[in-house]
């Protein structure tokens, strides 16, 4: 494989082939031509590269939640507490690189205590897995590119004959650092376990897990939601002992061939019932359908909790009433079925602006939503009894009218609307709404506001209001229809 580097197409992967025959990374292809004349070359793809590894960081998800990219061709797994379901960290390692050559990967795996250790073994070393505290020894009969150090730093290492590990451990710090960098002292650090380094995970680490891993793969649909149900009641086990409860939940399904599917159920209210987290996931795969293919089946099925909060202990009466629960279970279904924002709830917003008065958010728990969703449903429309009234139904643009008044500023006595002719019979206001002076209208500078509720010889009730103040603004004031009573 080959890509522009340096004004000059070169060497980027190759095969074990190419290597037998002396050729090398960074080589430039015309001096790989002399070599070999019918060497095949294609142009390198990093964008594939990138999704394969994706790819392969997805699948290796059965063997840890936190996974962290080390680009372009390497994974780093954190496997603390992990190990033990694998027979061992040797078994992990053999089972993974086993897996990964049945796709038709080739692949080199090195557990050890620091990051910077295991990445060096698994390119130029042969262990497997270094015992604690073993990193020193591990490391030292190793290049000095096994420290992650760019080329031109190792390049000036080798010129003062500095090229083992070996070599740099009882050297002193300080020369070290003010010839070489501080970034060549700080990655042997890391290596040693001097200093601390952690692995950024690809994807959040779950709040709770529960997992199952089956001989055979499984395949009908009624046995993964079996599945699903006794997992859920594994993690409402863990969940009950925190006083917690899912927000968010996601099954992963992992393929016998590779592949995984996520499929992510949102909650209105912090949920552990087993049976209820089955019911979700039942709508769910019906509104997938052939999208979550089986395949040859699942291997590994595993139900986490993404998101939880606070969910304390009810304690029932003799006389209790369901319906909460019952419109949390309806909501809970609707999301699953239609997706996770597509069910919306109304959230009052702090503004007087009628129409900017409540927002349409998503009623289930999102990591960017979830702070503001945290409180039980309760109505979204709250009217104080100090206020006016306001209509039960507003029009979305408020709609212009043409309105006949005694006086500049005095009540309508006659208004046009969609070509009708109404009298007003009676008229209450006006009730003045002024825009908050931190906010700029998007649609220009927006005018205070007179609201009247009239009602007209015909019988209608209606909410208008005149944009503007006689002589304050410039223009003159607009009339609009903004509401209908009951």
């Amino acid at each position: 494989m080959v890509a522009p580097v340096d004004q000059a197409l070169r060497v980027v992967a190759l095969n074990d082939e190419a290597a037998r025959r002396n050729l090398r990374l960074g080589m430039a292809l015309a001096d790989a031509r002399a070599m070999y004349p019918d060497l095949p070359v294609a142009e390198a793809d990093p964008a594939a590269d990138r999704n394969a590894l994706d790819a392969i960081a997805n699948w290796a998800d059965r063997y840890t939640p936190l996974i962290g990219l080390d680009p372009p061709d390497g994974l780093l797994l954190d496997v603390t507490g992990c190990a033990h379901l694998f027979h061992g960290e040797a078994a992990l390692g053999r089972d993974l690189v086993h897996r990964l050559a049945a796709q038709g990967f080739s692949a080199r795996a090195a557990v050890a205590g620091t990051v910077g250790c295991a990445w060096g073994l698994a390119r130029y070393g042969d262990a497997v897995v270094v015992p604690p505290a073993g990193e020193r020894a591990a490391l030292a009969a190793l290049p000095l590119a096994a420290l992650r150090l760019p080329p031109d730093i190792v390049e000036a290492l080798s010129q003062v004959g500095l090229r083992l590990v070996v070599d740099v451990l009882g050297k002193p710090r300080a020369p070290l650092a003010a010839r070489f960098g501080a970034a060549f002292v700080r990655r042997l650090d890391q290596a040693l376990g001097h200093e601390a380094e952690s692995i950024v995970p690809r994807r959040p680490v779950p709040e709770a897990i529960a997992e199952r891993r089956f001989p055979e793969p499984i395949v009908y649909e009624d046995d993964v939601l079996g599945t699903v149900e006794h997992l859920a009641g594994d993690l409402a086990r863990v969940l009950e002992r925190r006083g917690e409860g899912a927000r968010l939940l996601e099954l992963a399904l992992f393929r016998a061939d590779g592949a995984v599917h996520r499929l992510e159920v949102g909650t209105a209210a912090p949920l552990r019932d087993p049976r209820r987290i089955r019911r979700l996931f039942t709508d769910r795969l019906a509104a997938l359908g052939d999208a979550c293919d089986p395949g040859f089946g699942y291997d590994t099925v595993r139900l986490s909790a993404r998101i939880a909060a606070r969910s304390d202990p009810f304690q029932a009466g003799f006389v209790s009433d369901e319906d909460d629960a019952e419109l949390a279970h309806l909501i809970d279904r609707l999301g699953a079925r239609f997706g996770l924002r597509r069910v919306t709830r109304l959230v009052l917003q702090d503004t007087h602006i009628p129409e900017r008065a409540a927002a349409a958010l998503p009623v289930h728990g999102s990591q960017a939503l979830a702070p503001q969703l945290a409180p039980p449903l309760v109505p979204a429309v709250a009217q104080d009894s100090l206020s006016p009234p306001r209509p039960i139904r507003l029009l979305a643009p408020p709609e212009p009218i043409e309105v006949l008044a005694e006086v500049p500023e005095g009540p309508p006595l006659r208004f046009r609307w969609r070509r009708v002719l109404y009298d007003v019979a009676v008229a209450e206001g006006p009730e003045r709404i002024a825009p908050e002076w931190w906010r700029k209208d998007r649609d220009g500078p927006a005018l205070t506001r007179d609201y009247f509720r009239v009602e007209s010889r015909q019988g209608a009730r209606l909410w208008l209001y005149r944009d503007g103040i006689y002589g304050r603004e410039a223009g003159a004031p607009r009339w609009y229809l903004h509401g209908l009573f009951a």
